[in-house]
């Protein structure tokens, strides 16, 4: 069995993970990346996405984060996140309707360059979710 690591997910309401795994993979601003134990350490931005990692016994499981900070060490990953859920936490329906909001947002010709972005990043925040929600066996 490989060595395990500490991971924590933590949002400014409630710690979302607090446990041991073998492996951690987050999407980092400048690309997706991994944590095995002993990794060298480093400090990095999440965009929003899937937190995919392996508990004790290996299962794989996830998280959905909707951006924060992420510091590895040797022996554990700490991710600050703006907002998490687990995929049993999502509510798909709540999801839909931000992403259908968002959509509509978006389809508006007199939307100013703020509205903009803002409807841009709830829009990829709403299909991260959908995904993370829809994915089978995790």
């Amino acid at each position: 069995m490989a060595e395990s690591i500490k991971l924590e997910v933590v949002t400014p309401a409630k710690y979302v993970v607090s446990e041991d795994v073998q492996i951690v993979m987050a999407p980092g601003t400048l690309g997706e990346f991994g944590v095995l134990s002993g990794h060298t350490p480093f400090l990095t931005s999440l965009k929003p996405g899937r937190i995919v990692y392996k508990d004790a016994s290996g299962k794989e499981k996830m998280i959905f984060v909707s951006g924060g900070f992420s510091e590895a060490l040797p022996d554990r990953v700490t991710i600050l996140a703006e907002s998490a859920e687990r995929r049993r936490d999502i509510d798909i329906d709540r999801a839909r309707a931000a992403l259908e909001r968002a959509e509509e947002r978006l389809a508006q010709e007199k939307a100013d360059k703020i509205s903009f972005e803002r409807a841009k990043a709830a829009l990829y925040r709403a299909i991260e979710r959908i995904k993370v929600a829809e994915t089978r066996g995790l």
